[in-house]
Parts: structure tokens; sequence; C-alpha cells
């Protein structure tokens, strides 16, 4: 595999530790995955019962975690719609609302390009978002954490479909829209990153009920596993937690600065679920950190990496030994 294609495998997607243990075959285990923009100290969530797993998840138990989510978002419970990962949803919107002409930033999160161009819409830049008639919106944005204020979502919407992904919303609540979700404002919020529990896949729509309703007709009648189900419907309730861990986010992401810093890496945005950096050789970075068993995220340009969060105060000695050229 030529350097291109090696690196075009880690840059589309996070989390591909299977790829770098292939590419990187002499690198020390464990890896250390900070790829992703997932909190490290996952949700201590209990799984399903055993009664549960071995039979289909109830509807009621569905309306449930709808519920429990609608209150922790500040919604009605009649726009709420639980979906497996908020990518599914990103994958069924387009079909739903028929946009043929939609903007969206050129450096955010590539499946909502690919999702609206593979339903036959075209898609433009957003620095003239009045073109098109739907705007997508990742708020805070990926890679670069890039805010948008709430005001000029709720007036986007008076006029288009305005559709946004808060996907790392649980780090900055005040910019959420989800409680005026509604109209032609559709907002996706994700569980896993914040949580730490991405493999249970569960995401949510926040929409009009006649969107939501269109929505679950294409979901069926289980769209979620009994697991994430539950896990859902504890998290949801435990706000006194989730305020907690934001301050604890806060602080990991403050203690990663001062080590990519101390490594020579500029900082050039991200939230409090992962940091964007700039460097002169950003590949090349890179592949120092995968030879020393720590995944991050390069990207096209070869100056950006993204990192997420070490969760252990031996994770972050470990990549600021590897940024320093220590591997011992």
């Amino acid at each position: 595999m030529g350097a291109a294609a090696e690196l075009a495998q880690f840059s589309r997607h996070g989390g591909r530790i299977a790829a770098a243990r292939a590419a990187f075959p002499g690198a020390p285990e464990p890896w250390l995955d900070l790829s992703t923009g997932v909190n490290p100290r996952p949700y201590p969530a209990r799984g399903a019962s055993r009664a549960a797993r071995t039979r289909l998840p109830d509807p009621e138990a569905l309306q449930a975690l709808e519920a429990a989510a609608a209150a922790y978002f500040g919604a009605s419970p009649e726009r709420v719609a639980a979906t497996p990962g908020s990518e599914a949803a990103i994958r069924f919107l387009p079909h739903l609302l028929g946009a043929r002409r939609v903007a969206l930033s050129p450096d955010t999160y590539g499946g909502h390009a690919e999702s609206w161009r593979a339903a036959g819409a075209e898609v433009v830049a957003d620095s003239d978002p009045q073109a098109a008639d739907a705007w997508v919106v990742v708020n805070p944005n990926n890679p670069d954490g890039a805010t948008t204020a709430r005001e000029t979502l709720l007036a986007s919407a008076q006029t288009r479909w305005t559709i946004v992904d808060e996907a790392f919303g649980e780090v900055a609540p005040d910019l959420s829209v989800a409680p005026q979700a509604g109209g032609r404002l559709v907002v996706l919020r994700s569980f896993g990153k914040f949580f730490g529990l991405p493999g249970l896949r569960l995401g949510f729509v926040v929409a009009e009920p006649s969107l939501i309703a269109g929505l679950r007709g294409r979901l069926g009648e289980w769209p979620l596993s009994a697991d994430a189900i539950a896990a859902g419907l504890q998290a949801y309730a435990d706000v006194a937690r989730a305020a907690r861990t934001r301050d604890r986010l806060a602080r990991l992401a403050r203690r990663l600065d001062r080590v990519l810093a101390g490594g020579g890496l500029a900082a050039a945005g991200g939230t409090d679920l992962f940091r964007l950096v700039t460097a002169d050789d950003a590949h090349g970075v890179f592949r120092r950190l995968a030879a020393a068993g720590i995944l991050c995220r390069p990207f096209p340009d070869p100056r950006r990496l993204r990192f997420g969060l070490p969760g252990r105060a031996a994770d972050l000695r470990r990549l600021a030994a590897a940024l320093s050229g220590d591997r011992r």
C-alpha cells in the first residue's frame, strides 16, 4: 500500500485500530486510540437484563427512552426519534427532506455531503446558504470546533431546511437548538461520543412530528438493541453526572493542550472532546505516533491532525514521550 493510500484509510474516519495494526505491525501493544472524539471514561451503564436480551424490545421501552432523551434535550417527546446512531439519521434524512441544493461547509464531517450526493442533491459550499434549499451545520464543527450562533440557525429555519448536527453539542449545551426543533429545523444528537459508548450505536433526531413519523417508518419496529435502550435510559436520567462529566472533559482537554504544545503542535481549534492541531509535517507526526502504537486522526491537508482525549495520566505520558521521540 502506498503512503497516500495508507493515510487515506485513516483520514476518512477514526477508530480503525485493526487497520492500524496491519499498517504498523511493529507498533507496541496495546494501541492508544486518540483518533476519535469520544469520552475516554465511559458512562458506567448496566447492560439490559437477560430477559430483555432474549426478546424483541418492547415499543414501550423505546418510547420511554425517547421521552427521557426529550427531557434531557429540552424538547417534546413527540418530536424525538431514536436511531441506531446519528450516522443512520444522516443517511436517511436526505431522502425524507427532498432538498435538491444543499449548502454545507467543505471543512466538516464528510458523511453529510456523501449522503446528500447519494440522494441526488447538489452540494454547494455554505458561504451563501441563502442560495440553497437546505443548510447543514455541524455545531460545534468537526474537526475545528467552530460554532454557529443559535440566532443564525433559527433565522435560517424560517426559510429553508436547516439541519443542525449537534454530535459534539453535549460539551457546549448553550449552543443547542434542540428545544426549538420543528418546522424546517432538524437537530441530530449523538449518545456515544459524550457518554463514551459509541459501540452501542445510539442517536436521535429532533424534528417536526410528521418528519419523525416518516423516519420511524423507515427505521422499522425495532431500531435499537435492548442494551442501547437500557444505557440511554440510565444516562439521560443522570443529569448530575452529566454536569460533572463536562467539567472533567474540560480538565482532560486542558491537560492534552499542554502535552501537544510541549510536542511542538500548534492549537488550531477543537472542543472538549477533541483538539485540532497544525504542524509542518503532520503526516510525518501521524506515522511517528502510529509506530509508537498511538493512533490519531490525519487529514488530506498535510498540516492537520486531530487528537481525542487521553483518559489516564499514563496515556498522557505515553503521548508526550512519543511526540518527543522517546519510545521507552
